[in-house]
């Protein structure tokens, strides 16, 4: 499709390369592999979802696992829409990386941190750590730092910037001033993101304990689901039409969203990818399915998110990154020497780089190492 984003036109790289070694991928598949590769991507095993990840059997969700599912569902999206399921992927698969240990109430103890301790730092954004780990932090090459991803794959991990930061930026940011749109390809991994999170927290809520099947059904397009199912399988254990349940929702959820989005494109009709971006965002839900998902979250929030269970873990989380801020404000020298070595740039954004790179598992031994 002409608006597709075509690897071959990419806007770009920061550092120009010589691709005589990439003669069998594009550029859009390089950049997922290097995505794949990186240390940040291989933390995203040890970073929380919504449940904390201390005990390394659990079969709950992590970061690296819900980037999966989000690649996954987006690639059948792209696909679905000839879209670049290439750009799709790597987008999905980086979209978590700036993500700081114990998942949200992570960023927002960064974020107290930072005023309360005067850290001369504007705040702390996942979105925002994300494209700064792919562009400066992660150190594999010898000719750049970063991984040196093309301008789409990087405009795909920024969903969400001020425009007083996105002025610091240049073409990156340019969007959030001019109030453009990203590309289809990187609207669309929003939406898997959105599909994946909400009907997985629904499947680790309800093996956890902490959801009930019953109050579930009460949800319409769960509930529907549910029964179509049982009515299907009526015999079979209710762990099986759980799981059932979920697919079903899920294919409701994808095909919903590239038939709604197809409609959309076919009335604007763009012509090119510069087109897309100066158009309404084209990728979304119809009216009726997003209403239903909304209950679904609303649901999930007040059930599942602020669950006792849940936020005395997150409040744990809290305390931990609060007194690693402390001690490593106090004195910097506590610092690993490669972290204090590997980049020159003001202490206090390193210490925030380093606290945020640490998996929930880490974060938890470095307190523990300063509390015996």
């Amino acid at each position: 499709m002409p608006y597709a984003c075509k690897p071959e036109e990419t806007k770009g790289r920061l550092y120009s390369e010589n691709n005589e070694r990439s003669l069998h991928r594009n550029n859009f598949q390089r950049d997922r592999d290097r995505i794949i590769h990186s240390t940040a991507f291989r933390k995203l095993d040890s970073k929380t979802q919504v449940f904390v990840n201390i005990d390394s059997s659990s079969c709950f969700r992590t970061r690296l696992t819900h980037s999966l599912e989000v690649s996954q569902i987006a690639r059948t999206i792209a696909r679905s829409m000839s879209l670049s399921e290439d750009l799709a992927e790597a987008i999905a698969l980086a979209h978590d990386l700036g993500h700081a240990p114990f998942g949200h109430a992570g960023q927002e103890e960064i974020n107290l941190a930072i005023k309360n301790l005067g850290m001369n730092i504007d705040c702390f954004e996942h979105n925002l750590q994300g494209l700064r780990i792919v562009d400066f932090l992660e150190k594999r090459y010898i000719n750049f730092n970063g991984l040196n991803l093309c301008f789409e794959t990087r405009e795909g991990i920024l969903k969400h910037c001020s425009k007083e930061n996105a002025q610091k930026l240049g073409d990156i940011g340019a969007r959030f001033i001019n109030g453009t749109n990203p590309s289809l390809e990187a609207q669309l991994v929003d939406y898997a993101d959105e599909i994946a999170y909400n009907t997985h927290d629904i499947d680790d809520g309800l093996n956890y304990g902490l959801i009930e099947l019953k109050d579930l059904q009460e949800l319409y397009i769960f509930g529907k689901c549910f029964h179509d199912v049982k009515h299907l399988y009526s015999d079979t254990d209710e762990k099986f039409l759980i799981l059932e349940t979920i697919r079903s929702l899920i294919n409701i959820l994808v095909t919903d969203i590239i038939n709604n989005s197809t409609n959309i494109i076919q009335q604007i009709n763009p012509k090119n990818v510069y087109d897309v971006r100066d158009k309404c965002n084209m990728i979304r839900f119809s009216e009726p399915i997003e209403n239903y998902l909304n209950e679904i979250k609303r649901f999930l929030y007040l059930n599942l998110y602020r669950h006792d269970v849940v936020l005395k873990a997150a409040s744990k989380g809290r305390h931990i990154i609060k007194t690693l801020f402390e001690i490593y404000m106090n004195d910097y020298r506590l610092l690993p020497k490669e972290i204090l070595c590997c980049y020159s740039d003001n202490i206090n954004q390193q210490i925030i780089d380093y606290i945020s790179s640490m998996t929930d598992r880490d974060a938890i031994a470095c307190f523990k190492s300063f509390n015996r």
